[in-house]
């Protein structure tokens, strides 16, 4: 019995990691797909919000002399958009970064 449990965990740490999915009906939305796509099948979102870069700085807080000398760069002012739906009792985000789905919450 270990042995299968053994062989089990296996396969499941050794398999590749997949994209963030999401089932539409009969269609598939996933991550590098196009704002375009993402209307075509869920429409116009409920609420669209700027997405915060991680690990980007908010603002008020500073941690040291370095943070305040520093310029943003072209990375922070592309963090993205943040677009919510409502699909039952659940609310599904999605998280566009240059045009382009980056991750769905």
């Amino acid at each position: 019995m270990r042995i299968w449990t053994s062989l089990a965990l296996c396969a499941l740490l050794s398999a590749p990691a997949q994209a963030d999915t999401l089932r539409v009906g009969s269609r598939v939305l996933a991550t590098g797909d196009t704002a375009a796509q993402v209307i075509e099948l869920l429409g116009q979102p409920v609420h669209r919000a700027a997405a915060k870069q991680e690990g980007a700085r908010t603002k008020g807080k500073r941690r040291g002399k370095a943070d305040r000398r520093r310029q943003p760069g072209k990375a922070e002012t592309d963090a993205g958009e943040r677009w919510q739906y409502r699909r039952g009792a659940r609310t599904v985000t999605i998280v566009l970064v240059q045009g382009r789905v980056a991750r769905i919450e």
